[in-house]
């Protein structure tokens, strides 16, 4: 089953008033993607975000469930996070050939730098910030995050060395105190600001 969230055939009543916001800029770039610790909101505000711009949504951790026919825990069980990284590699290349779709990644997803190289010549890269507390509280020690098994050190240490890699987005939201309609409408408001700016990569024919 493919867990691609179709956002024109959606459901759901949540809705965004964009009309104010000159797409136009929007459009003309080809993705948006967002990156982040686990448990700071990738998966639920790309659904949200893609809803508000008629566009599709991909996870990569889904995308490669999908593919494996195995579940992400199952992976680094059986076969180790080396595997995983390679799967997510494939995913992530196949995905930023893609035209205007929202990509929520995993935690480890843009350590890569080739994963990062990919993606953020044809997206937006749009950070999403939690404090660990946020990130404890929201996702605890939930079995289907591998590398959250450990006792809470080794997750702050985790969380403390990827810092340096989500700093590179092009603009962060910082989730902890926020609901998602919040996040959504501040990434909107700040897509909506930019110009012909360094940031505003135009499809290349």
């Amino acid at each position: 089953m493919d867990r691609t969230h179709d956002a024109r055939n959606s459901n759901s009543k949540f809705e965004h008033r964009t009309s104010n916001i000159e797409f136009k800029r929007v459009i003309s770039m080809q993705n948006i993607v967002l990156i982040g610790f686990m448990g700071t909101g990738k998966s639920t505000v790309g659904r949200r975000l893609a809803q508000s711009l008629a566009w599709n949504f991909f996870d990569t951790d889904y995308v490669i469930e999908d593919v494996t026919n195995l579940s992400v825990t199952e992976i680094f069980r059986r076969h180790g996070e080396t595997r995983f990284r390679s799967e997510e590699r494939i995913v992530v290349k196949r995905l930023s050939q893609q035209e205007r779709i929202v990509i929520a990644t995993g935690g480890g997803t843009v350590l890569n730098p080739l994963n990062w190289e990919a993606l953020a010549k044809n997206g937006i890269m749009i950070g999403l910030h939690a404090s660990i507390e946020a990130i404890l509280s929201r996702i605890g020690h939930k079995h289907n995050r591998p590398l959250l098994k450990g006792p809470r050190e080794e997750i702050e240490k985790l969380w403390s060395e990827r810092q340096k890699y989500y700093a590179k987005a092009d603009f962060t939201v910082d989730t902890s105190q926020k609901n998602i309609d919040e996040v959504v409408n501040e990434i909107l408001a700040w897509l909506g600001r930019m110009d012909n700016c360094e940031f505003c990569r135009v499809a290349k024919d």
